[in-house]
């Protein structure tokens, strides 16, 4: 038998490359995610039940969430889930198309490359820190993003090995750095404009790896690396630094235990009850499982304080009975995603509790005043859903009242979820964070005694796919957040406040540019930095001009809704791809006529305070 040749034994080298990277980062993160939900159902149990609080969970839980967001991020990369946009990719030649997602690896190992550095200089210095509940090193926790870095760089040369020719990576190599050192060459140019050059670096650069079809957290990276390096003498640390923040805030945890939540409920049971009950009552209209939808949203709005959350919550329950009934998948997604812009000033909303702590306003007219706004968007959402859905077919006949009852009792303890979950956090029972894991535990056990639903083969493939779609949301998050702090510290958000205040037209002037301002605060920042860094500049200004202070909160934050959900730059449109499991050019072509009624619905808001104060 003849030898192997080199190539087929450098197949069989990747191969068993690939193997190994699989169960290095699949097994811990599988772990990660059941011993999450186990330290937040303690901390319930023992707090609520015993009335001995843990002191230490919440800081372990923190611990082992940045360790899960890293290894999630690595299954991500490996599986090729991290969201990208693919549009110009699907326009040009096959021999292209392959070229730039050559580019697009080596953009990923250049920025992988360049904080390797930076995050071993973080994690020394973390190590004079002690947590204040385990006493132990902060190291221990960073440690997770060197270990991630090194996985994703592995991933990322195992991937070019695979799929790219020699020459197709020399190529995109010299084209780098051509771009690179025309940057550097442009220093002064770029120094001399002030901060004109975050047009470069932020729309510019940014947009161009976007096109390329380089997955967003990196092209976010990327050009805060770029300008960091170039326009500004700050330390490379501070990407790791603000990365670490962005990823380590507690309430973010809720994301991978709510996606848990959303996929138990389909394997357990409580799905198929609660579909097959509303399917009886809504199945016969036209786009009912669409009001379905939008409803539900409505419902478990604010629980989580997180849009990711609140929409990992709700879509895996319908979309599998709506992709049955034909819906196409990129207009869910789009229809998700605007249900999540509408729902921003539904409390308890924690961009309304941030929004009362940095301004001064009271938190309960926040949450009085975002009601009837709310109330608004979703009629405008509901109107739209009933144009674009009656052109389809009717779908069947009325189910008969004796098959609605029995399919409600049937369904009653999945209908009971979401209540048991808002009660939870109403009474205090449990915190926004905690909440998802009593929701896990109550699946399970309805899910086991009630439904008798359990598939042991699909728990370790849930597990996987939970830390993959949170790594890959919670990447972005961090990356959007080291790039907020370089716009902050560049002076934009001064000038930025000091612009708004000098536009003609008065209140309504104001209202207007605001709109739009509070619209890209949105998609570059996301709602609570956004708040948080440009509250307190603006609100004086809105005030100054008789503005009422909860109605200009509403509108920004409504605003800012619009610009969360917004392609290409929107974190939130992307998770909801994540979420839905679709290629962001295919949900991005249909959503922008959800988000053009949501407008409306703004300017509405914007032109009748009395939505926002008549309730006051």
């Amino acid at each position: 038998m003849a030898a192997p040749s080199g190539t087929a034994r450098m197949a069989v080298s990747l191969q068993w490359a690939e193997r190994i990277l699989g169960w290095i980062t699949e097994i811990p993160a599988a772990i990660l995610v059941v011993a999450e939900i186990v330290v937040m159902f303690a901390s319930v149990v023992a707090r609520y039940v015993f009335n001995r609080p843990l002191i230490w969970s919440d800081e372990l839980a923190v611990i082992l969430f940045i360790w899960l967001t890293m290894f999630g991020a690595v299954i991500a990369l490996r599986r090729g889930e991290h969201m990208r946009l693919t549009t110009v990719l699907s326009l040009v030649s096959p021999r292209w198309r392959s070229w730039l997602e050559t580019v697009a690896f080596i953009n990923i190992i250049v920025f992988l490359v360049a904080i390797i550095s930076p995050t071993s200089e973080y994690l020394a210095d973390q190590w004079a820190i002690l947590t204040s509940a385990l006493r132990i090193h902060d190291t221990f926790r960073v440690a997770a993003i060197a270990v991630g870095v090194v996985l994703m760089l592995a991933v990322a040369v195992l991937r070019l090995f695979q799929n790219s020719s020699a020459r197709q990576v020399l190529a995109a190599v010299v084209v780098i750095f051509l771009v690179a050192g025309a940057l550097v060459a442009a220093r002064p140019l770029l120094l001399a404009i002030g901060n004109l050059n975050l047009i470069v670096f932020f729309a510019g650069l940014v947009t161009v790896c976007v096109a390329i079809g380089t997955p967003i957290a990196f092209s976010f990276g990327l050009a805060t690396l770029a300008y960091l390096s170039i326009a500004t003498t700050a330390p490379m640390t501070i990407i790791v630094s603000r990365m670490d923040e962005g990823v380590s805030e507690l309430i973010l945890l809720s994301i991978p235990l709510f996606v848990v939540l959303g996929l138990l409920t389909e394997m357990m049971g409580l799905a198929r009850a609660l579909i097959d009950f509303m399917v009886s009552v809504l199945g016969h209209i036209r786009g009912g499982l669409s009001y379905v939808l939008i409803g539900g949203m409505f419902l478990v709005s604010g629980i989580s304080g997180s849009k990711t959350a609140d929409m990992a919550a709700v879509a895996p329950v319908l979309f599998p009975e709506m992709k049955r009934r034909g819906s196409r998948p990129g207009e869910l997604v789009a229809l998700l995603s605007a249900t999540g812009a509408m729902s921003e000033t539904i409390p308890p909303s924690f961009v309304l509790l941030t929004m009362g702590s940095v301004t001064g306003i009271s938190i309960a007219a926040l949450f009085t005043g975002g009601l009837l706004p709310a109330a608004v968007a979703t009629l405008a959402l509901v109107i739209m859903v009933y144009i674009r859905s009656r052109t389809e077919a009717p779908v069947g006949a009325r189910a008969p009242r004796a098959a609605i009852v029995k399919l409600f009792f049937a369904a009653l303890p999945a209908l009971a979820l979401p209540f048991i979950i808002r009660a939870t956090v109403v009474e205090g029972v449990a915190t926004a964070t905690e909440v998802s894991s009593v929701g896990v535990v109550y699946t399970l056990v309805v899910g086991y005694l009630v439904y008798r639903s359990f598939d042991v083969r699909r728990v370790f493939p849930m597990l996987v796919a939970t830390a993959s779609l949170s790594g890959a949301i919670l990447l972005i998050i961090g990356m959007a957040t080291a790039m907020a702090w370089a716009l902050t510290q560049s002076g934009f958000s001064q000038q930025l406040a000091e612009a708004m205040a000098a536009v003609p037209g008065g209140r309504y002037g104001f209202l207007a540019v605001s709109i739009v301002a509070f619209a890209i605060l949105g998609a570059v920042l996301e709602g609570i930095p956004a708040v948080v860094l440009f509250g307190p500049l603006l609100f004086p200004a809105a005030r100054a001009l008789g503005i009422h202070d909860v109605h200009y909160a509403v509108v920004a934050i409504l605003s800012m809704g619009l610009g969360l959900f917004a392609p290409p730059f929107g974190i939130g449109f992307y998770s909801a791809c994540a979420i839905g499991g679709v290629a962001a050019d295919d949900a991005s072509r249909r959503i922008w006529p959800y988000l053009g009624v949501l407008l409306l619905a703004v300017i509405i808001v914007a032109l009748f305070p009395w939505l926002s104060t008549g309730l006051l």
